[in-house]
């Protein structure tokens, strides 16, 4: 599913990687039981519709929580509540795991996202800037 993956990542998340490197990180990220990824298809053809991928959250100031790395549905397959049902799998996922919660974060500019959000129950926590330094 690397192609649809690195399909979704571009159309929704703004993330322009290639389908090469993104297959290379599944083979690495699917083994680890520290990692959930599943993607939503549609019956019988088999097109991901959507997918989801939450890891472990260890830090020193919080319980275990899982923290959504990425959620992504399809533009022509939003309003299915498709998101809601990866959620909840991530959810399930986390509570059988003994974590404590989920967290995520969202870019600033996604506010549509963010109202989904908060009609599945999250609660805004904070704002934060996101820094990164590659390389």
């Amino acid at each position: 599913d690397a192609a649809a993956v690195c399909r979704l990542n571009q159309a929704c998340l703004d993330y322009d990687y290639p389908e090469e490197r993104t297959a290379q990180r599944l083979e690495q990220i699917l083994p680890s039981s520290a990692n959930l990824l599943m993607v939503a298809e549609h019956l019988p053809t088999g097109r991901v519709a959507g997918y989801i991928h939450l890891c472990d959250y260890e830090c020193t100031y919080s319980d275990s929580v899982k923290n959504i790395l990425a959620i992504a549905v399809d533009p022509a397959d939003r309003g299915r509540e498709l998101g809601r049902r990866l959620l909840a799998c991530g959810e399930k996922w986390a509570r059988d795991t003994g974590a404590a919660g989920v967290r995520l974060v969202s870019g600033q500019n996604r506010t549509e996202a963010h109202q989904f959000y908060l009609s599945c129950g999250y609660s805004l926590r904070k704002m934060q800037k996101n820094f990164i330094k590659l390389f």
